[in-house]
């Protein structure tokens, strides 16, 4: 039963988002739609910082050197896979099945990175471990740059578009999933007692340094994952989509979200990617209410739009917790 209960979220993600592409034939053509695919991977982005950035308290700017790494080395497999064929399996299970393959090799290349980021800068702490994974996160940029194996500067074309609607989703929903799971764990306890006060947790036994190192692995590999996604829907990469910019972009979803709420992300990745659309209506000053519009929310909610908390602890009508619930009913007799 327990097995049943973890798999019932991937399982029925799967099952809806296969219904929505064979109800919706133009689901993977229609330009509304890619605008949603881009929503899709700035939210895996902003929940998989959010494990480094907001539960573990620390402070990267360089995520977007992981999506690099993870898209391009996901794109390099498959554009050598794309010539192959597996005998007896229809064309749509064989790419499903390359793309997943290529998707896990990106992920696993962009946490290989994050280990060997993570091992010697998540000793340091604040404004140092910033600085550090943005020159690293540069340094990714750099190299693929001026490697012509995955074409240099001019960028890796002719990716096979294998990724739509229902791929892009399903990161989605296991993102948030696996996400979510690390932080209800004891791994994510030991996380959140790094966020509060690290001095109190390494004296209360906890490995500080290699919890962080975990969570920035597991975080650098949901962005590579991302990145993967990424290319096989846009079918081509170019060095220039993954400068410090969009690592300030993935950040600004962060924070304005919530430090440590994963809802948060999510809310703030769909207003984010979604507004600069909506004020196409005003061309000329688009850029200038988009950051206005970040101004005055920042303001409004300093600690983001969730704070710490979670949407679902803000609902007025959640259950409550038995042992208030029995202290209510048992009236003023049963209080000490």
């Amino acid at each position: 039963m327990t097995a049943l209960r973890s798999w019932a979220p991937i399982v029925l993600a799967v099952l809806v988002l296969a219904a929505l592409e064979r109800i919706l034939p133009g689901l993977n053509t229609d330009y509304r739609v890619h605008v949603l695919l881009d929503v899709g991977i700035n939210v895996m982005l902003a929940v998989s910082l959010n494990l480094v950035n907001g539960v573990t308290g620390q402070f990267s700017i360089g995520h977007a050197g992981f999506m690099a790494a993870g898209g391009y080395s996901a794109a390099f497999v498959s554009l050598q896979l794309m010539q192959y064929q597996l005998h007896g399996i229809p064309d749509a299970i064989t790419q499903g099945l390359f793309l997943l393959l290529a998707l896990i090799i990106g992920g696993l290349v962009a946490a290989l990175l994050g280990f060997v980021v993570g091992l010697p800068s998540l000793r340091l702490r604040g404004d140092y471990l910033a600085i550090v994974t943005l020159g690293f996160g540069e340094i990714i940029r750099v190299i693929i740059e001026n490697t012509e194996a995955v074409g240099g500067a001019r960028g890796l074309s002719n990716i096979p578009p294998w990724a739509g609607f229902f791929a892009v989703y399903l990161g989605v929903v296991v993102t948030i999933v696996v996400s979510r799971r690390i932080v209800g764990s004891t791994h994510g306890r030991a996380l959140l007692a790094i966020r509060e006060d690290e001095v109190a947790a390494e004296a209360m036994g906890v490995d500080t340094v290699g919890y962080k190192v975990r969570a920035f692995v597991i975080s650098a590999f949901l962005a590579g994952i991302a990145g993967g996604l990424y290319a096989h829907y846009q079918t081509n990469l170019a060095p220039k989509s993954f400068t410090f910019i969009r690592s300030i972009e993935i950040v600004v979803m962060v924070v304005l979200g919530g430090m440590g709420s994963l809802s948060g992300s999510v809310l703030a990745a769909v207003v984010l990617t979604l507004a600069p659309e909506l004020l196409r209506a005003v061309d000329q000053y688009r850029m200038v209410t988009y950051g206005l519009l970040l101004v005055v929310l920042m303001i409004a909610r300093p600690s983001g739009i969730f704070g710490t908390r979670e949407i679902w602890e803000l609902w007025p009508f959640r259950r409550r917790s038995k042992p208030d619930a029995d202290k209510e009913l048992a009236g003023p007799a049963a209080a000490p």
